[in-house]
């Protein structure tokens, strides 16, 4: 994991480029903005490892801004529901946050 952003934000903190919005996630905002890829609470954006593919390569993980973040309750788990990033439950992701320190090797499998 490259890089860890949104320490101390409240839970369903709305992110646009990897900064806070001042947004909290609501039924109400998302009906306002229907067609908005909900990146919550927290971000570990991670980065590839093998070079000159997922890391610095036509894939690379990182340009492609590829993360593991919370999203709104209604999307369902298990199943691809992304741009390509993994999703999470907003207290999984903060768990998760406060655990792994940056430079930590995420295995998904």
């Amino acid at each position: 994991m490259r890089a860890k952003i949104g320490a101390g934000c409240p839970q369903n903190t709305v992110f646009v480029g990897r900064r806070p919005t001042g947004e909290i996630y609501t039924a109400e905002l998302k009906e306002k903005y229907p067609d908005r890829d909900w990146i919550l609470t927290r971000i570990l954006w991670l980065s590839g490892c093998e070079v000159g593919f997922n890391r610095l390569g036509k894939v690379d993980t990182m340009r492609r801004y590829i993360y593991i973040h919370s999203t709104p309750d209604s999307v369902p788990m298990g199943i691809p529901a992304s741009h390509g990033c993994i999703l999470m439950r907003g207290p999984d992701i903060i768990e998760m946050f406060d655990r792994v320190p940056v430079g930590t090797t995420v295995n998904i499998t």
